[in-house]
């Protein structure tokens, strides 16, 4: 009976010893609850004691956290309606605060925190242009609101340390993107008739430079031509000059033979001429 109780007695404090530790990694901080009422909190790492039954540990993770929402609709500006996809790094900085806030419920401070950092972005958005998010320094959009997100993350037990903004798009039913497409097709046609007045305009000139060369290789053509025939009217005046020369006869032979061969050509020529004309002197059988 003894050795029965004393067995008994072991256990319960094995059990109690057991209930009475906890660890806390490197990568984690912890609170101890009395009967549900905070007593400790921020534990460091290590092994750790605790009152069993009456007390407990609640063990939360401290390594950096990636906070990813749905994409949030905002208004420029110039009151054009832009969706914005981002995401937020933080992680738990105060252990009591965030217990009495969430319960300890990761994503419950996710849901609570997503409010703080879209509203604290929603007042730098209002505030610029679409070209001026687009293609500005997106870092500085939250530089200048990562201080007040950090005053609302507090309050949840979290600190913020950077937020990025992953893509900005026009929503499908915005009248921004008829807008955009509008713009688009106006520059396009506007490129497009630049271009055909250009190509005009070079076509005109081609055309005026062929009709230049044209006149001028035809002008030269000519020149050349009445050149040549000169020079050919020459030696054959030259030539007829010297055969006149050395046989008077057969030159003025072969000239009735040209005249007849140019009176008679078409075959249907009449030529009324008194019978001793000169100009049948070749024609006469008494030769």
């Amino acid at each position: 009976m003894r050795t029965s109780l004393m067995v008994g007695l072991l256990v319960a404090v094995l059990l109690g010893l057991m209930g009475s530790l906890y660890v806390v990694r490197e990568d984690q901080t912890a609170l101890v609850l009395n009967l549900g009422r905070v007593v400790r909190s921020d534990i460091k790492p290590g092994l750790h004691l605790k009152w069993p039954l009456v007390e407990t540990a609640r063990v939360f993770d401290r390594r950096f956290q990636v906070l990813e929402t749905a994409p949030e609709r905002y208004l420029t500006s110039e009151r054009k309606d832009v969706s914005i996809d981002f995401f937020a790094v933080g992680f738990i900085s105060d252990a009591r605060a965030f217990y009495r806030a969430t319960g300890g419920d990761e994503r419950l401070a996710s849901a609570r925190l997503a409010p703080i950092i879209t509203d604290s972005l929603r007042n730098e958005i209002n505030a610029r242009t679409l070209t001026q998010l687009v293609s500005g320094d997106r870092n500085e959009v939250i530089a200048q609101q990562l201080k007040s997100i950090n005053e609302g993350a507090a309050t949840l037990g979290m600190a913020i340390t950077d937020i990025r903004l992953k893509q900005i798009d026009l929503p499908t039913d915005s009248q921004v993107i008829t807008d955009v497409y509008s713009r688009m097709s106006a520059q396009r046609k506007q490129v497009a008739s630049r271009l055909r007045a250009e190509g005009e305009e070079q076509a005109r000139t081609i055309r005026a430079q062929a009709d230049r060369e044209q006149t001028v290789l035809i002008a030269e053509a000519d020149r050349d031509a009445q050149k040549l025939r000169g020079e050919g009217d020459a030696e054959a005046a030259r030539i007829y000059a010297e055969a006149a020369n050395r046989d008077p006869a057969f030159f003025a032979f072969q000239r009735s033979l040209e005249a007849y061969r140019a009176s008679f050509a078409d075959g249907q020529g009449v030529i009324v001429l008194d019978r001793n004309d000169p100009f049948l002197q070749y024609l006469r059988n008494d030769r």
